[in-house]
């Protein structure tokens, strides 16, 4: 994801320096009712360099995703952010720490001190994701809330199926002072 009219990152991309983790095996199913089993999803990559994509809400807003591997020039796009969206892998955990490095560097920076963050723990459809508690404990952010300067929101997403899209174009509808 990137951040509308300039910047943002995905705090859970490494450039793919470290192998997916391995989920545990899915439980027998309990009941008839429940759906058959659609198997493995398919891989997914990590953004490398930047893509631009224009919404309409119902003004036009260029959102620039920049992959986490891009982190060393994220700074250059600050300066254009209305709004930031920051992506986090919810389901790889040892990119967790890293993630939160990458935001802890973001929220510092006096160009976005003002700028409202929107954190989405992505890829909740795979089911070795980390919950929405999970995650806020291991971020701890519950302090990063308190200090930081721009407000922040959280939300649970998958990009592949399109769990949580709707709450994030809201935001930004919200954010960008567009009606609802």
């Amino acid at each position: 994801a990137g951040g509308t009219g300039g910047t943002g990152g995905t705090g859970g991309a490494g450039g793919g320096a470290l192998p997916p983790p391995t989920c545990p095996k899915r439980p027998e199913r309990l009941s008839a009712e429940e759906p058959a089993e659609l198997g493995e999803p398919p891989a997914t990559l990590p953004t490398v360099g930047t893509n631009l994509t224009d919404l309409r809400l119902p003004r036009r807003v260029t959102v620039r995703e920049l992959g986490g591997c891009m982190g060393p020039i994220w700074p250059s796009y600050y300066s254009e952010c209305s709004a930031l969206l920051f992506v986090v892998d919810a389901s790889n955990p040892t990119q967790v720490s890293s993630s939160c490095i990458q935001l802890l560097s973001v929220l510092s920076a006096p160009p976005l001190a003002s700028v409202p963050v929107l954190v989405l723990f992505n890829k909740i459809d795979l089911p070795c994701y980390m919950s929405l508690t999970e995650m806020k404990s291991l971020f701890r952010m519950q302090d990063i809330v308190s200090c930081a300067m721009q407000p922040i929101t959280m939300l649970e997403t998958s990009a592949r199926d399109g769990t949580g899209l709707a709450d994030v174009l809201q935001w930004l509808r919200a954010t960008l002072g567009d009606p609802c």
